[in-house]
């Protein structure tokens, strides 16, 4: 089949790439239709995780087996036992014997095809485009700070970066009535956020910073966003942390310490949330798309989606 495939020469398109063996009985192929380049995807080419296969988590196809056969769906990324004593827990997200799909041990969506436990499956319905549904996985991790927190127990927001993840989590914050600011150093990324009536600021313009945020979102994609972020908390605060990267470079945590900030990872979220969000259009997704690609040239989607102002980079794949 066709794929996008990371391996130790670096990212390539492949005609003929020959799927590893699935990893569990109940596991069903997926027609991808649609995929979306997230900054994970980015970080995997950097190192990040040592992943080595097809790339890819932001997707939407058709189920071609099961329960759902026939129909479109998209999917959890977080493959578990679903016998371990986490999974049994309830917390199958943290499962120390899975796989994620294009991340961790298993292949991703940048392809023809992939494979995915039928219980992480979840049908769209018909309100929700194909170009929205590729989004459903990034919604649902911002979707995760709403189920971690008691979001009415901050007055106010910072979200420091002014990405793709972040356009989502600005969204989310604002539908729980709290005063959000966008914190980022791309005038041209800012603007997508202003022109939705938030509140916005240029690092680099900023020449003194009040400390007086309850809660702050890192999701810069950046080792810079945990100091940042420190320099709008006030003590006591709330730190929220989405980045993850590769490297090794870490920053000064004594402001976390000294100034007894309460510190949250946060990482993968409720998909029927997003969902009914994509559903209902309280949150707004089809205006970060700015570039689209056929598969055989996702290596040049991969190139363009790390350039600087670009949105969401959908990679055309198959048909509804």
């Amino acid at each position: 089949m066709q794929a996008i495939v990371l391996e130790g020469k670096g990212v390539a398109f492949q005609e003929d790439f020959t799927e590893r063996p699935k990893g569990t009985k109940n596991e069903i192929e997926v027609q991808v239709v649609k995929a979306g380049v997230c900054e994970t995807d980015l970080q995997l080419m950097k190192g990040y995780m040592g992943f080595q296969g097809v790339l890819g988590h932001e997707f939407v196809g058709v189920a071609t087996l099961g329960k759902y056969e026939g129909r479109r769906v998209v999917g959890e990324i977080n493959c578990a036992c679903n016998q371990c004593e986490l999974c049994r827990a309830g917390s199958r997200n943290h499962c120390p014997n899975r796989s994620v799909i294009g991340i961790l041990n298993h292949d991703g969506a940048f392809a023809e095809r992939v494979f995915v436990p039928e219980e992480n499956l979840h049908v769209l319905p018909d309100s929700v485009s194909n170009d929205q549904a590729v989004f459903v996985e990034p919604l649902a991790a911002a979707f995760q700070i709403q189920k971690q927190l008691r979001l009415d127990q901050f007055e106010n927001a910072v979200v420091i970066g002014d990405g793709r993840l972040a356009f989502l989590i600005a969204q989310v914050l604002e539908q729980n009535n709290r005063c959000v600011m966008v914190v980022g150093k791309h005038k041209e990324k800012l603007a997508r956020f202003s022109e939705k009536g938030m509140r916005v600021a240029c690092l680099h313009s900023l020449n003194t910073v009040k400390r007086n945020y309850d809660l702050a979102v890192d999701c810069c994609g950046s080792e810079t966003g945990i100091p940042t972020a420190l320099r709008f908390l006030r003590p006591r605060g709330t730190l929220v942390l989405k980045t993850t990267i590769a490297g090794d470079r870490y920053p000064n945590l004594a402001g976390i310490v000294i100034d007894e900030i309460n510190v949250v990872g946060s990482r993968c979220g409720p998909f029927d949330l997003a969902i009914d969000a994509l559903a209902n259009r309280s949150v707004e997704v089809e205006s970060l798309i700015t570039d689209r690609f056929s598969i055989r040239d996702g290596v040049e989607a991969l190139q363009t989606a790390a350039l600087p102002g670009k949105g969401k980079v959908i990679i055309e794949i198959g048909e509804s």
